[in-house]
């Protein structure tokens, strides 16, 4: 099956936070990183006071289901030692399951899609690094985008395609 993984970090060495970030997850079993959208600079959402965050979203490759992947993603921010204290407040890392492919669920641990993706700016526009028509998994979120005020992002990096070994 394959994912679409926010990745967003503030805290520490940014960059680092995200190529670490995503060697963890290859290091899974079973699963790979296909894509990763460029990388873009971003005003925090939610809650003001702190550091600007880099964020990227990856297209990745797994046989690991859906709650498994959701699992994976908890184990890798508290890893890197993601401690939860004030609500969209600064983090090391962040490891969001936002969608997965023809797969749609609402239950207590997980939504998907993610139910706030479509109100952010900072996982849309690296959407459509990896999805330029606009639409990812039969879901068309480009629409969105142009209701979204605000929450500038300013892009630092290209986008990088992984070669599967």
């Amino acid at each position: 099956m394959k994912y679409i993984l926010g990745i967003g970090t503030n805290i520490g060495n940014r960059k680092e936070n995200i190529e670490k970030c995503i060697e963890a997850i290859n290091l899974t079993p079973y699963t790979d990183v296909l894509i990763r959208s460029g990388i873009y600079e971003t005003e925090p959402v939610g809650y003001a006071r702190q550091q600007n965050f880099y964020n990227c979203n990856l297209l990745v490759e797994s046989q690991l289901e859906p709650h498994e992947m959701l699992g994976m993603c908890l184990g890798i921010e508290s890893a890197f030692g993601r401690k939860r204290g004030i609500k969209n407040g600064p983090r090391i890392l962040d490891v969001d399951l936002l969608m997965a492919e023809d797969y749609t669920t609402h239950t207590k641990n997980l939504t998907l899609p993610h139910p706030r993706m479509f109100e952010r700016r900072f996982v849309l526009q690296p959407l459509l690094d990896i999805f330029e028509s606009g639409t990812a998994f039969n879901v068309d979120f480009s629409s969105f985008l142009d209701k979204i005020e605000g929450q500038e992002v300013i892009k630092i990096e290209e986008k990088t395609d992984y070669e599967i070994m």
